[in-house]
Order: C-alpha cells, then sequence, then structure tokens
C-alpha cells in the first residue's frame, strides 16, 4: 500500500506539463473500500509538501437512490463551491474501489446522461486548466469483492492482478514505470516521425479506417491512470468508416456491456448494436449529438503490459496485454492532448475545425482479437505499425 502511494505521486507529478510546488491543492477521491490506499496517497502529498483535500464519493446504495428517485433538477443539482475548487485544483487523484458494479442495472440511462452532461462544465474547467499545465490527475484501483467476482477471481487472486500489473512486486516500483516511460516515449517518436494519414485496423471482427487528422500527435504513459500502456491519439473524427467490435465486455455505470458492434459512415456510428446491454448502449451514444463520434484510438503492445486477465475495470481493460494486446477506441471527447500546438490555444472554432470531437460521454470499448494495423502516410506509401500485438518498431 505504501508503494503504491509513492507510485500514484509519482503519476500526478509525471503527468503535470508543470512542475507542481509546495502549498498546491491536490484532491484525493476515493470510493469507500479504497480508504486504506487514499491514506498512503494523503500521506505521500503531506510529505511532498501539498495541501491534500479528501472527497469520499457516494456509496453503492447512495447512487442508486439518487438516480431512481431524484427528479431532472436534483440530477443537475451542482454543490456550492464545486466551481471554486475547481478553479484552484492542482491535482486529482482517484481511487477506484467499488462496492458494486451492477447496481444501477435497470436505471433509465436517460437519467444517467441528464446528472453527466449538467457536470460537463465543471470537468471543462480541469480540462483548461491541464491544457494551461495547471493541473493533473491520474487513477488507479483497488481489490474488493465487487470487481474481484465479477472478474471470476477471489479478492487475493485479483490484488495479484494488481500488484503484478503495477509493478508493486518489485523492489522500487517508480524505476519500473520510468523504464516503461522511457521505452514508450521511444514509440511516440516514431509514430509521430511517420507522417500517418489514415490508419487501418484489421482483425476477425474489425474493419476500421481511422483518419489521423491534421496536427496530430501520439500520447500515451504520460501518469495518467495507473497502470497505463497504451500508446493513442485523439484522430479528426470526420474521418472513420467502416466496423468496429469490442470483443472485450465492460460495465459502465452499474450496466455490463457485451460484444458491442459498431458501423461507421461519414465519422458517425450509424449502426450501433451489443450482444448483451444493447439498449444501454444505444442510450449512451444518443446522450448528446457528439457521442456516436470517435474522440480516441488506442493501441497497447502486449511487450510492456502485464495484465493478462479481463478485471472489469476500463482502466486495466483498456491496458491489456495478454497474447495479442489490444486496441480501443472511445465514443464521444476527445483529448485536446493530441494537439501538436499548445492545447490551451484551442478555441473551439479551431477543435471543430481539426475535428477534435467534444461530447459528455467518454467511453472506451476494448478489442483483444489478433490485429494488423496499416499506416498509410501522406506520401500514399503504407506500412504495418501494429502486428500480433506489438509495435513494428
Amino acid at each position: 500500500i505504501k508503494k503504491y502511494g509513492e507510485v500514484m505521486v509519482w503519476a500526478l507529478k509525471k503527468a503535470r506539463k508543470s512542475t507542481f510546488k509546495k502549498g498546491e491543492v491536490v484532491r484525493v477521491a476515493y470510493e469507500i473500500p479504497g480508504l486504506p490506499l487514499a491514506e498512503a496517497v494523503f500521506t505521500a502529498l503531506v510529505k511532498e509538501g501539498y495541501n491534500p483535500v479528501t472527497k469520499a464519493t457516494e456509496t453503492a446504495a447512495m447512487e442508486r437512490a439518487f438516480y431512481e428517485h431524484g427528479s431532472d433538477d436534483q440530477l443537475k443539482f451542482i454543490p456550492a463551491g464545486t466551481k471554486e475548487l475547481n478553479d484552484n485544483l492542482n491535482g486529482s487523484i482517484f481511487i477506484i474501489a467499488p462496492e458494486s458494479l451492477t447496481h444501477l442495472a435497470g436505471i433509465k440511462p436517460t437519467k444517467i446522461s441528464t446528472a453527466m452532461v449538467a457536470r460537463k462544465p465543471f470537468r471543462d474547467i480541469l480540462w483548461r486548466r491541464e491544457e494551461k499545465g495547471a493541473f493533473s490527475w491520474t487513477l488507479c484501483l483497488m481489490a474488493t469483492p465487487a470487481n474481484s467476482s465479477s472478474s471470476k477471481m477471489s479478492v487475493k487472486e485479483y490484488e495479484k492482478q494488481i500488484i503484478k500489473a503495477c509493478f508493486l512486486d518489485k523492489k522500487d516500483p517508480v524505476a519500473e514505470w520510468e523504464k516503461i516511460y522511457v521505452k514508450s516515449g521511444e514509440i511516440k517518436t516514431w509514430l509521430n516521425k511517420m507522417n500517418i494519414n489514415l490508419l487501418h485496423i484489421e482483425s476477425a471482427k474489425c474493419d476500421l479506417k481511422i483518419t489521423l487528422g491534421e496536427k496530430r500527435k501520439w500520447l500515451g504513459c504520460s501518469g495518467h491512470n495507473i497502470p497505463s500502456f497504451e500508446i493513442f491519439t485523439s484522430p479528426d473524427w470526420r474521418g472513420t468508416e467502416g466496423i468496429y467490435f469490442a470483443n472485450l465486455p465492460s460495465y459502465r455505470t452499474g450496466n455490463y456491456i457485451e460484444d458491442v458492434r459498431l458501423e461507421f459512415k461519414k465519422g458517425k456510428a450509424v449502426s450501433v448494436k451489443a450482444g448483451k446491454g444493447d439498449a444501454f448502449v444505444k442510450e449512451m451514444l444518443k446522450s448528446d449529438k457528439t457521442a456516436n463520434q470517435i474522440g480516441e484510438f488506442s493501441l497497447t503492445d502486449k511487450r510492456f503490459s502485464r495484465i493478462d486477465k479481463f478485471m472489469a475495470e476500463t482502466l486495466y481493460d483498456e491496458n491489456f496485454g495478454g497474447k495479442n494486446g489490444n486496441c480501443h477506441v472511445a465514443v464521444g471527447s476527445a483529448y485536446t492532448d493530441a494537439y501538436t500546438g499548445k492545447p490551451a490555444d484551442l478555441t473551439p472554432a479551431m477543435k471543430k475545425s481539426l475535428g477534435f470531437n467534444d461530447s459528455s460521454l467518454h467511453w472506451d470499448l476494448v478489442n483483444t482479437e489478433d490485429k494488423r494495423v496499416t499506416a498509410t502516410l501522406k506520401d500514399g506509401s503504407k506500412t504495418v505499425i501494429y502486428e500480433k500485438g506489438m509495435f513494428r518498431v
């Protein structure tokens, strides 16, 4: 736990574009079962000279009551002080430790999307602060009976997966993360020098073409999220064509989702189907006008990731290594960090003209099939950049 806390503070500092200063404000948000790690993170932050602000999130019963009985006005309610805190927040560490993964089953998706849309302006404050280098964030996970049983593991087995994935079994986990940071940096440099115009993703059930877009760069292993092995970008949503299939299940706001199939035409998902959770998926992709457009494309190299089991948590599943590595797309909002200029200089009009999607939704959908990713360069030549779960660098 102590090592884990130190890794999280390292990640938060790594994720920031500018250097943290003593006295800056860092929120430690946690679900109740994550309290032991929250205490370790709190201690590490105090030792660094920062001012931690703690926030325990709603319990599963509270969250169920909120969506089941809340009126529209209650769903849209924002507590006093939220804007003021976000205007002055310098960092945020969130500890995922769910009591339940299915407690919102049966709740109308429109109620969830109403609350999500109402909170978007306050999340946007933090995005803008991050673009200016005044804020950073990171996430991590603790084992609970809920996520363990949903993955068909005991709590002890699930804990072992977390320990392995985060290098907590090593003498110096931070040093291991520094190595991953350097190696992923080499891959990003290789990709960013390639002048890619188009990506073609081919697997047993995927045949998808993605236009990278102008003024784009690849990101990854920046400290955002622990663990994080993915190399990703936010493409021009308008150039998305073909079929994408997410063979890895996922849980989202208490709903179990399986076998999502999306067909894109002219950048929009015109056909949306799921083997399980079909109605929920369709409703989520209608939560606003741009929720059915992509905001991210990502690849994970199996040589880096030690994750080899379904974890029932996107933070881990989007970094799945296993036999074939993985790719994922996110429907919804883009990461403006993928802009080659200064993200803080991006106006809404510039984002629109460059094809950076803006939405209240950001939902990662993961494919772990054996796949080939071919890049068409701006000079018309083609090269395979990813095959058999590895980058071809």
